[in-house]
């Protein structure tokens, strides 16, 4: 039995949540509305303040789904009620961001400004000039911007420069040494 998938998601109050059919749940909170489709089939039941799933058989396929299609209702759960929020930290000399409007500027070292502008549903902060907070209240869409602000430079190893989530610890290497 899935460990995950068993567990029942506890609908908080100001939360409700809608299933229609296919699957479509639609979740409602103080922050916003979500709504995706969830796999066909399971079996998506609401009793009370709590959500169920289950599934139809112990195909592997099955399996993975069970646990996969809970995670995603108790996300959108979580991100109507609380939000989520990534934080990415400029290093490097010269490397700063900044924030006009909805869009997101960027001093990297590179020849030309790199300029990202907010997709819907997201909402970017710049506190100081190396602290960047990228807020929303889908989980999903919320990592994805956040790794594409990343991956305009990456960290590299050698002096730490680049964006780099505040959480996460670079491996740095020791630099070339001079013959002598």
């Amino acid at each position: 039995m899935s460990r995950i998938g068993k567990m029942p998601i506890a609908v908080p109050a100001g939360v409700t949540v809608d299933i229609a059919e296919n699957n479509k749940v639609t979740v409602k909170g103080p922050k916003g509305t979500l709504e995706r489709v969830l796999p066909a089939e399971m079996e998506i039941k609401l009793e009370g303040d709590t959500v169920t799933v289950s599934r139809p058989n112990d195909l592997k396929k099955m399996k993975s789904l069970h646990g996969l299609t809970r995670t995603l209702i108790n996300n959108m759960v979580i991100g109507v009620t609380e939000g989520y929020e990534k934080r990415l930290e400029v290093n490097g000399v010269g490397y700063r961001a900044q924030k006009s409007g909805k869009v997101l500027n960027l001093s990297l070292g590179y020849s030309h400004p790199v300029d990202m502008t907010d997709p819907e549903g997201i909402e970017v902060v710049v506190e100081g000039q190396n602290l960047i907070i990228v807020k929303g209240i889908d989980k999903e869409k919320v990592g994805q911007y956040a790794a594409e602000i990343r991956s305009k430079r990456e960290p590299e190893p050698y002096k730490g420069k680049g964006i780099k989530y505040v959480d996460e610890t670079i491996r740095r290497k020791v630099g070339k040494t001079g013959k002598k």
